[in-house]
């Protein structure tokens, strides 16, 4: 069981990594509390009181106190981020003990278990603003919804921010591929399959290929073309933990598992070619995923059939213009060894991403 008592994060605990700070003399209590700092890799401080100078106590990102230690603590100067912890569920005086030290949360043993290893796990990462994700998705098949994403995310990468490029589609012969890293060493979708829970923001950055400044996760080239929908959840939950960008390229096959992904965007860019049947069938798909995404976007690739701009395709569609989507000739036809798409920074692709970038962030508060 939890229960909160107020909500505020303690002041710059949602930006900086940090040891949480356990405060008890129940041997019980103080086994549990560290088994779950362990679960959540983070190494604490004890003290059986307040610490001397109130450095600890005033610097911890977390306080855990045990219920034994709270009569102690009266005296404690005033903070956030404290949670009184304990093991009797009938006990009312808990909440009284609480106030008087000022505790945002009561939480008792062993029910509270797996919010308590979020909240030390958040601690140990460092949690600040969640990463700006950014979903592609093609109108229709050969949309060149995969190029754009790997161009965003490459752009994405040049620019300086931390970013993690996502092949949703395993039917797609992996972005790996498209960014020349398909012999990279790191993990791919099917090791994740298993995930459950809360998988580490950082672990999974450090288990990834790196490409081009980048993280990837894609796909291997054995036979696992699905994922379970909850490690789904529970891998781009780490990811958009990490903050910086998260760049995901959509299937227009919609399953469980791209639900998942679905649910986590902040934006979505469906990518129609100029031409009418191209903008009948992205009109399906903005149906089916417009459903779940919140911001769904068009993003219009030339050249135009007679009578279309991107504008025209943008009111068809009923859905707001991200602009149109320049084509490099050189990636029409790529050869072995060319540079992925996005790379050279002052193509028409990479001008088109730096702006799209520059628009976004600004929209979102600013760099994550």
């Amino acid at each position: 069981m939890t229960a909160a008592v107020t909500h505020d994060p303690p002041p710059g605990a949602g930006d900086r990594p940090g040891r949480p700070l356990i405060v008890t003399e129940d041997a019980a209590i103080l086994d549990d509390l560290l088994r779950l700092c362990a679960a959540a890799g983070a190494t604490p401080e004890v003290h059986h009181g307040v610490p001397e100078h109130g450095g600890g106590w005033e610097t911890a990102p977390l306080v855990l106190v045990g219920d034994d230690a709270a009569r102690r603590l009266g005296g404690a100067t005033r903070r956030r981020g404290v949670v009184l912890v304990g093991r009797d569920q009938d006990d009312p005086g808990v909440w009284k003990r609480a106030v008087e030290i000022g505790a945002d949360h009561v939480l008792m043993l062993p029910d509270g278990e797996q919010w308590l290893v979020d909240r030390i796990a958040d601690v140990a990462e460092g949690v600040g603003r969640p990463a700006l994700t950014v979903g592609v998705i093609g109108g229709r098949g050969g949309a060149g919804a995969s190029t754009l994403a790997c161009a965003l995310a490459v752009t994405s990468a040049r620019e300086g921010l931390r970013t993690l490029l996502v092949d949703a589609d395993p039917l797609g012969g992996g972005l790996d591929v498209l960014l020349g890293g398909e012999s990279t060493d790191g993990l791919r979708w099917p090791a994740f399959a298993a995930s459950r829970g809360r998988v580490g923001g950082g672990a999974l950055e450090d288990s990834l290929p790196e490409l081009h400044s980048l993280r990837v996760l894609s796909w291997d080239r054995g036979d696992c073309v699905a994922i379970p929908p909850q490690a789904v959840r529970a891998v781009l939950a780490a990811a958009r933990r990490r903050g910086g960008t998260v760049v995901v390229d959509l299937p227009r096959r919609l399953d469980d598992g791209v639900a998942e992904v679905l649910a986590q965007l902040d934006m979505a860019l469906l990518v129609v070619p100029a031409e009418l049947r191209a903008v009948a069938a992205a009109g399906r798909v903005a149906s089916a995923v417009g459903m779940v995404v919140r911001d769904l976007r068009v993003a219009v690739r030339g050249p135009y059939a007679p009578g279309l701009d991107d504008q025209e395709v943008a009111r068809l569609l009923g859905l707001p213009l991200a602009g149109e989507v320049p084509v490099e000739p050189p990636l029409l036809h790529p050869r072995g060894g060319a540079k992925p798409p996005g790379a050279a920074a002052r193509g028409p692709l990479a001008r088109f991403c730096v702006n799209f970038w520059e628009r976004t962030l600004v929209e979102a508060g600013g760099p994550r």
